[in-house]
């Protein structure tokens, strides 16, 4: 069954973000039985060259390859797409034109320009022909907005019921900064908002991830809640918390000094 096929069906999908282009990391990352990556653009040093080889062997191995592209411009998403990106996530959506916008470069490449704004918004049909083979060209796309601000909260309806989007991606970072409580991710502020996407993006039978690089219970406790993307954690917080662990251990027991341990970890 195909990654989309699996979010249309509501069921969880895990995932991790990877910042690293090492050629061993693919096959590494194959072993834990993810289905997908989250591959961010936004934050990520990444150029185009090093984005496509990333994309073209996380598919060879059969693990999605999801691209948070840097803006909400569909020209981007179209070049993600081009490299080998399954789905797209575009940062910071707070309006319907722009999630539209998302829909018209993942689901109807290659139309653009002012026939593609005029077959979105539904003043011109689109051929039965045309509409047939947009379908069959972009059938594995996946279309996904990343709610992370108080102005897409508020507007939360009218982004959800935009045709052709498959999922939401919150961003608990930016979430919390734009609440007024950065990085209180226990404040009941924080959790009520979180809880209101979840559920309003499940009752339109969409899927929804959060991203999380602190321990795995605040997953569990999100899937519990209707979560059913897990995107846990990325390759250097991963690395860097095991190797602190071990070190911390094999010190412990030789007798040598241990500072206090660091609970840090960037989410994004």
């Amino acid at each position: 069954m195909g990654f989309l096929q699996k979010l249309q069906n509501g069921e969880n999908v895990y995932g991790t973000c990877i910042t690293s282009t090492g050629p061993m990391w693919p096959a590494a990352i194959k072993r834990t039985g993810v289905d997908f990556v989250f591959i961010d653009t936004e934050h990520i040093p990444l150029g185009r060259n090093e984005l496509a080889a990333l994309c073209q062997q996380f598919q060879a191995l059969a693990i999605t390859p999801i691209v948070r592209i840097p803006c909400p411009d569909p020209f981007l998403a179209c070049q993600a797409i081009d490299g080998g990106a399954l789905g797209i996530v575009a940062p910071y959506l707070e309006s319907t034109e722009q999630v539209l916008e998302l829909v018209g470069a993942t689901k109807f490449r290659p139309l653009k320009g002012a026939l593609l704004t005029r077959y979105l918004n539904g003043t011109e049909p689109i051929p039965d022909e045309v509409k047939s083979y947009v379908a069959r060209y972009n059938a594995e796309n996946i279309c996904i907005a990343n709610i992370e601000s108080v102005p897409a909260l508020e507007k939360l309806d009218d982004l959800l019921a935009v045709e052709g989007l498959d999922a939401v991606f919150i961003g608990p970072h930016d979430l919390s900064v734009s609440l007024g409580l950065p990085e209180q991710y226990d404040h009941p502020e924080f959790e009520k908002a979180v809880t209101t996407i979840i559920h309003k993006t499940r009752a339109r039978g969409l899927s929804i991830g959060i991203h999380f690089s602190l321990e795995p219970e605040r997953q569990i406790r999100w899937i519990k809640e209707g979560a059913n993307i897990v995107v846990h954690s990325f390759d250097i917080a991963l690395f860097t918390q095991r190797l602190r662990h071990d070190i911390g251990l094999i010190k412990e027991a030789v007798g040598d000094q241990t500072g206090p341990e660091d609970h840090t970890a960037m989410v994004v």
